[in-house]
């Protein structure tokens, strides 16, 4: 993904999913700290502002696509861009849910043994 894309996804995400009532002050404050530094890279844009404003206010396609434009014409994302947009969006990811054994699937499994050199007797009736 390039790195204007990845930064938009950043902004979409926050806006749609972590400034709600529920949001860590973790995750605003990457995503305000995120706003801040495009709002600067893009003070002399009017029309690029206006996206940016825009896309917070109805996170979607057209304002992220215009957005996405804006950034690549601009050269507004940088390495501090970067570090915002990469730092939100782990603050967003949902936890990583724990792996089964071995990647199977063992939720209507029954008498399951894992490990070297157990013993397992079962019966079933």
């Amino acid at each position: 993904m390039d790195p204007a894309t990845l930064v938009v996804q950043a902004l979409v995400t926050g806006a749609t999913t972590g400034l709600g009532g529920a949001a860590s002050a973790a995750v605003t404050d990457a995503y305000q700290a995120l706003k801040e530094a495009l709002s600067s890279r893009l003070s002399g844009r009017p029309g690029a502002l206006e996206q940016l404003s825009a896309l917070e206010r109805r996170p979607g396609a057209p304002a992220a696509e215009g957005l996405v434009r804006e950034l690549v014409v601009t050269g507004a994302v940088d390495t501090e861009v970067m570090e915002y947009a990469q730092r939100l969006l782990v603050l967003l990811a949902p936890p990583a849910s724990p792996r089964s054994a071995g990647g199977i699937d063992l939720r209507e499994a029954k008498g399951v043994q894992v490990g070297n050199g157990t013993t397992q007797n079962n019966t079933f009736h």
